[in-house]
């Protein structure tokens, strides 16, 4: 076996996509991928989160991953690595941004050291962690020979001797008038310890510490880079020790860790991310997918929502869905502000992070493998933009149409809501026609109640509403055929906007 990347299962890795995918902000995973990433900015993780995969064995592969990482001993040893690997950078950062070269130098060392630090306790854990992954087998032998080999010994040896020597190197500041010299120390006495021991008989127990840290800064004042120099000329072993190892070592991390350091925290931050939602009870699972067109989800609900309503009391909806041949197309209908769009979000988002090989929100899922997502939502009309609203919508469908194919999913929602009922009934089934033609999997978001029960292909969901109090809606989304109620008048009512309320309230 040989480990080339903890995120793909294959030697050549991808061109990464820079560019946010135009479906994001329609199905709120905008939201979801800033949250998941805020936290990791360094790794530059968003482009792992623009790109879902076209191969089960990959999603397989991803999934597997995060199984292992689920265990908590196991992630506090990726986190530990990761530590040590961000303090190793931040080392050679300063070693870019200092002034005096030997300073520079010391600063190398100690990236060097943190970092043998960091493979050695990488190569430890992974030896006797319960890993099952293939991606963490094949990286478990991978460290093994890395830290065995004679560039990672030498590299560790030769760090250690020179912190070694440079620990032996003792000196002495001497002021006078204005003036300073430095010389080999030659075994004055240390006057704090002294002083600390004549004043010893004088303790009294516990007493305030009046003592006043000193700021230690990274940097090195001209003062400070003059007695360097000086303490360089009388102890030339040790740094030219220092100065050899550099040359040697100028590049030591090595490249396959060090993209291997980046990619985990494409599984850490997920992780992290849904933590707080699976504390509060939000079922997560990982999906079977596959190329069958037989989907299901028990108990998914919207994550940027969930992620929303976490430290608020409102319950978050869950909602179970199903399709069985030959049905490809959920035509959702019901009340306005009844769930209908988020329950549409939703199928979009639980494919799109399956694909990305995920855990996704729910408590048992089998998804489709697609190759595209698009998305057609309700925008705003541009008054800047000479063609009307409908014009705009045909033109966006007649492009999802041409790039569409037999293998990726439509989310629709309540499109043609600015023309006649007559046009979007006439348009609609143009449409859907057209989409039943590509045997693609949908989701149709519509107040057209004729369309739920169009074809064979399609399947009527309505949002409900509370029986006893048709103004309350449930938010849950039940297989049923569509029942033409819209509630509307229940709505006004529980605002106070029938016309009858609203002559009541403006008499005088």
């Amino acid at each position: 076996m040989t480990f080339h990347s903890i995120l793909f299962n294959q030697d050549a890795l991808p061109k990464e996509i820079l560019e946010q995918p135009a479906i994001f902000s329609d199905l709120n995973l905008d939201q979801v991928v800033d949250a998941i990433t805020k936290r990791k900015q360094e790794y530059n993780l968003m482009p792992f989160f623009y790109a879902p995969l076209g191969e089960a064995r990959t999603i397989r592969y991803r999934q597997e991953v995060m199984r292992d990482l689920q265990d908590e001993a196991w992630m506090m040893h990726i986190k530990a690595f990761a530590e040590k690997m961000v303090l190793m950078r931040r080392y050679l950062g300063l070693v870019e941004k200092l002034d005096f070269d030997t300073h520079k130098k010391g600063w190398f060392l100690e990236a060097a050291l943190v970092y043998c630090e960091a493979v050695s306790g990488l190569a430890a854990a992974i030896n006797t962690a319960q890993v099952k992954a293939r991606g963490f087998l094949e990286l478990r032998e991978y460290v093994a020979r890395y830290a065995h080999s004679h560039s990672f010994k030498t590299l560790a040896a030769e760090a250690h001797k020179v912190r070694a020597g440079l620990a032996g190197v003792k000196y002495s500041v001497v002021l006078h008038a204005g003036r300073l010299s430095v010389r080999k120390a030659e075994g004055e006495t240390d006057y704090s310890a002294e002083v600390e021991k004549t004043f010893e008989k004088f303790k009294q127990g516990a007493v305030k510490d009046y003592r006043v840290a000193l700021y230690e800064g990274s940097g090195m004042n001209h003062i400070e880079a003059k007695i360097l120099e000086f303490v360089v000329r009388l102890f030339p072993e040790p740094f030219s020790a220092l100065d050899r190892f550099c040359e040697r070592q100028n590049s030591f991390v090595d490249e396959t860790l060090r993209i291997f350091d980046r990619e985990v925290q494409f599984y850490v931050a997920y992780l992290e991310y849904i933590a707080d939602l699976r504390y509060k009870g939000l079922a997560f699972c990982y999906p079977e997918v596959s190329e069958s067109r037989e989907v299901f989800v028990a108990d998914g609900f919207d994550l940027a929502l969930a992620s929303s309503l976490l430290f608020s009391q409102t319950p978050v909806i869950c909602n179970d869905f199903a399709l069985h041949n030959p049905e490809r197309i959920m035509v959702v209908t019901g009340p306005n502000q009844g769930g209908k769009t988020t329950f549409a979000r939703t199928f979009g988002q639980l494919h799109y992070l399956a694909c990305l090989g995920c855990l996704v929100p729910g408590r048992q899922a089998r998804l489709f493998l697609f190759d595209q997502i698009f998305t057609h939502f309700e925008r705003e009309e541009d008054i800047r933009n000479l063609s009307g609203k409908l014009q705009d919508d045909l033109k966006r469908i007649r492009e999802i149409l041409t790039r569409a194919t037999p293998n990726s999913i439509l989310i629709m929602n309540e499109i043609f809501s600015s023309t006649t009922l007559k046009d979007a009934v006439f348009l609609s089934k143009e449409i859907l026609t057209r989409v039943m033609e590509l045997d693609a999997l949908s989701v149709w978001v519509t107040f057209i109640d004729e369309l739920a029960s169009f074809s064979e292909k399609t399947v009527s969901l309505v949002s409900t509403v509370v029986p006893e109090n048709p103004a309350e809606r449930t938010f849950k989304i039940v297989r049923k055929p569509a029942d033409g109620l819209a509630y509307a008048l229940s709505l006004a009512e529980k605002h106070r906007l029938t016309q009858a309320q609203i002559k009541e309230r403006i008499q005088p």
